[in-house]
């Protein structure tokens, strides 16, 4: 996997220079565009690992909060940038559909098919479960109620707010993770003393180096992608919707989903679990409010508001997945529902 990565950085990046600058096909360039992300994306999480690996557990876990969804927040950034809020806000609804459902089900399917039982903390579970509750039932469902009665300015100033207290909460989060209540229990100090013999990929010198090229690399990239979507969208008949919450997301997703599945199949359930419920944390409480944030230095600032299929579907994903993992057990045939309703809600927003 890590020589293919190799591979297509090799090939993509030279590739979407040439392309972008003799005018290839928008077509051609879309997956080219693609390839190279993804490819691109195995290195920043190779780079991730081995500096939370060196650094310790603290340090790791900030890390993670920064660059675990890096691609996925600069194609945003960029998106926002060309004022397709949709297409931004439909990849974050991906994202979290992503990782819950086609993430948390391939690796419980496949994992599932080689153990008849495999078993995570219950403990992080359930505390996972509360801020999943929070981040998109209490922060991005009630809200939305408030909105039909306010002007763009007020649900501005609303989602303003809402995504601060997101970020604080979720830097919360993390301190109560990493610092507070680090080794209160015992399936944690086990995993932290794991952490601490296994050697890093990578120096931390060279990881660093690895991580900026990487994001610079990521940025330039994302920038002409974006610009391929309208004539892609046109060409497939694929709304701002289908182009988000399939496409983008499982694009700048693409190296984690696959990590997860790994994991799975070595039995390593703790990090399967948290590749797949951790990300969508990050994603609805630290890279969804910065984008708000951001968006205000921009010339079409976006509100947090979700239409209400993306809410509907985000909403069903959360409870499917807490009721399937709460109990600290998965088989292949939780993963198999996982995946019957991602592909329920993808033929859901294919045809809206």
């Amino acid at each position: 996997m890590n020589k293919l990565f190799a591979i297509f950085v090799l090939l993509g990046l030279p590739l979407s220079i040439i392309g972008s600058i003799f005018h290839w096909s928008a077509i051609m360039m879309f997956i080219i565009y693609c390839l190279t992300i993804v490819a691109l994306a195995g290195f920043i999480g190779r780079a991730t690992e081995s500096l939370a690996i060196v650094l310790g557990p603290r340090a790791g876990g900030l890390l993670n909060a920064t660059f675990g969804n890096a691609v996925e927040l600069i194609i945003s950034i960029f998106a926002l940038k060309a004022g397709l809020i949709g297409i931004v806000l439909a990849s974050l609804t991906g994202s979290v559909l992503g990782n819950l459902l086609l993430v948390g089900g391939l690796s419980f399917f496949v994992g599932g098919l080689k153990y008849k039982r495999q078993s995570f903390n219950i403990y992080e579970a359930r505390h996972n479960a509360g801020l999943l509750i929070f981040a998109v039932i209490v922060a991005f469902v009630i809200p939305e109620v408030f909105t039909n009665t306010m002007n763009k300015q007020d649900t501005m100033v609303l989602s303003v707010g809402i995504s601060i207290i997101l970020i604080v909460l979720y830097l919360a989060a993390l301190l109560f993770k990493f610092v507070t209540h680090r080794g209160v229990y015992q399936v944690d100090e086990i995993q932290h003393e794991a952490v601490h013999e296994e050697e890093p990929e990578w120096g931390k010198t060279k990881a660093i180096v690895i991580l900026a090229l990487s994001t610079v690399a990521v940025a330039y990239v994302s920038e002409h992608l974006v610009a391929t979507f309208d004539i892609v969208g046109a060409t497939f008949g694929w709304s701002e919707l289908f182009i988000g919450i399939i496409i983008v997301a499982i694009v700048g997703n693409a190296a984690e989903h696959a990590s997860a599945i790994i994991m799975a199949y070595k039995n390593k359930m703790d990090v399967a679990v948290e590749i797949a419920v951790g990300s969508t944390l990050q994603v609805a409480m630290f890279v969804l409010p910065i984008l708000v944030l951001l968006s205000l230095f921009f010339p079409t600032p976006m509100p947090l508001v979700f239409t209400w299929p993306e809410l509907t579907s985000m909403v069903t994903a959360v409870l499917l997945m807490i009721t399937l993992s709460n109990d600290g057990d998965s088989n292949w045939f939780d993963g198999l529902a996982l995946l019957a309703a991602y592909v329920i809600m993808g033929i859901g927003f294919y045809f809206i």
